[in-house]
């Protein structure tokens, strides 16, 4: 995404967008909708806990290890072949980015370094910190062109920007943008979809959207699918405003799902069934 140009809110300018505004509403009154519910007034923590564990199993999803949800919950060793670890990466991730909220809006670069290197949890030179030039990246659900090194820099320093100045734009606007721009930048050498996912949750918990972080983006990303996850990236990556205004609208369909998810959760709990 550009950060240049003659308004001083780019993110505003996507958020009014057609098909943006109406994705927007439709997102806060169902994240309204979940927060009204009996149940919330009494066991929020509840559906907290759960809305991680199960946001944590679609981020693993994507990323290639599709496990069943009572997997995850059973599992306690996350240290044998690659889809236990992308499973164990994404369950950290999500305990890690509740202790970062703060820090977001001030230091966002040190957040991201801090989210790859509690994914990637391996001493290498190069975890935590932006790839540089002739560096290699694994992340292979992501196929678009790979940006220069430079170029990274230099959106990464405008995506900070952004977020320390703030902006009026919706909660979902920004978390999308955040997400969007880390995937097609895959700053780091790995765990980038994991990272982008995070970054996204700590921007809809802290911007207030979802304080208590239960209308899981990852769990309704995962339910629409890798294919349509990546085609909508493109739309991103393609810079137009069709394209964005379709990212966008997809980042709060996901959104919505998420929701969807913690409602059942919330009518299991009040059936004694859960």
């Amino acid at each position: 995404m550009s950060t240049t140009g003659a308004t001083a809110d780019p993110l505003a300018v996507l958020a009014a967008l057609p098909g943006v505004v109406e994705s927007v509403e439709s997102v806060r009154k169902a994240v309204d909708r979940v927060y009204g519910h009996r149940v919330m007034r009494r066991r929020s923590n509840e559906i907290t806990s759960e809305a991680a564990l199960r946001g944590a199993r679609g981020s693993a999803a994507l990323s290639g290890a599709d496990w069943a949800l009572e997997e995850v919950r059973r599992r306690t060793d996350f240290s044998g072949d690659d889809e236990a670890r992308t499973v164990g990466a994404a369950l950290r991730l999500t305990a890690e980015a509740g202790q970062l909220l703060s820090i977001w809006r001030q230091s966002p670069l040190r957040v991201l370094a801090r989210l790859h290197l509690v994914a990637a949890a391996e001493s290498d030179p190069r975890v935590g910190r932006p790839r540089r030039q002739g560096e290699s990246v694994d992340e292979p659900l992501v196929e678009l062109p790979l940006p220069g090194a430079e170029e990274v820099s230099g959106r990464l320093e405008g995506l900070s920007r952004l977020i320390i100045a703030g902006s009026a734009a919706p909660a979902l606007v920004t978390a999308a943008v955040v997400h969007g721009e880390l995937l097609a930048l895959r700053p780091f050498g790995s765990r980038n979809g994991l990272v982008a996912r995070a970054a996204q949750r700590i921007v809809l918990v802290g911007s207030g959207l979802d304080p208590k972080a239960i209308c899981s983006a990852e769990v309704g990303h995962a339910e629409l699918g890798r294919a349509a996850y990546v085609a909508a990236l493109d739309g991103y990556a393609s810079g137009t405003p069709e394209g964005m205004a379709a990212w966008i609208a997809h980042c709060g369909k996901a959104v919505e799902l998420g929701v969807r998810e913690s409602t059942a959760v919330c009518e299991a709990l009040q059936r004694g069934a859960a």
